[in-house]
């Protein structure tokens, strides 16, 4: 258990500044508590039958748990920091949240669908993003489907740019600098009326030649898109 109340690992090149906790990897609890939902909910409701059991991997403080919730599926929350999965049960009371690093999970059961969010198959680090995958594919029924949201094509490039929520907040996204072959360290900046945060971290851009090898080496097969900016995709086990 680290200091800050998680059993996270400490991310090398993920940073986070800002009001409150803050997780190993650099996200801020209170700014995660703030978020809204997003198109997340509708994409992934969309995506797999009326009640299915859902492991959501990286639930971060519950923005998509809880809308998902309320639609009827099934939904086990699964991430690093007790603090984020504090802020679930505030928002999603009733949801099963268990307290493990994706990596190691193991939960000996399996689910219609598996999501894994919040661009985390861009991890730096090959070993990290295997067994990612590899978390997926153990906890997938043989008809299920993994959901993976991934980066926009040219999310790194033509920076700065901002995006203005309707929740009345900003998100900018500041830089997005090469570290080391293939991967680049992104500065983000999440500004409200009366708080600010900031959050570094290191992401591989992946082209989809590369990603379906990975998921292929995973016993996953790319199915389709399931949003036409490519940003989220199923794939089915092998």
């Amino acid at each position: 258990m680290s200091e800050d109340g998680t059993n996270g690992r400490v991310r090398p090149g993920h940073t986070g500044t800002g009001p409150g906790a803050i997780t190993p990897d650099g996200c801020a609890v209170d700014l995660y508590r703030r978020l809204g939902p997003g198109t997340e909910p509708e994409v992934i409701g969309s995506a797999v039958p009326a009640g299915a059991t859902l492991l959501e991997l990286g639930s971060g403080a519950g923005r998509v748990t809880a809308p998902l919730a309320e639609r009827g599926f099934a939904v086990t929350a699964v991430d690093e920091s007790a603090e984020m999965l504090e802020a679930v049960g505030e928002r999603a009371p009733g949801v099963e949240t268990v307290l493990s690093s994706i990596e190691d999970l193991d939960l000996s059961r399996r689910f219609d669908a598996v999501v894994l969010g919040s661009f985390l198959v861009h991890t730096a680090d090959v070993e990290t993003r295997r067994a990612l995958l590899a978390t997926c594919r153990r906890h997938v029924k043989d008809d299920g489907r993994v959901l993976i949201q991934r980066e926009g094509a040219d999310w790194h490039v033509d920076l700065p740019r901002e995006r203005h929520d309707p929740a009345g907040y900003t998100v900018r996204i500041m830089s997005a600098e090469p570290v080391e072959e293939g991967v680049n360290s992104v500065h983000a900046e999440y500004v409200f009326p009366d708080a600010r945060w900031t959050q570094t971290f290191l992401s591989r851009p992946l082209t989809h030649e590369a990603l379906a090898g990975h998921l292929e080496a995973a016993g996953l097969a790319f199915e389709s898109y399931l949003t036409e900016d490519g940003t989220w995709l199923a794939a089915r086990p092998r």
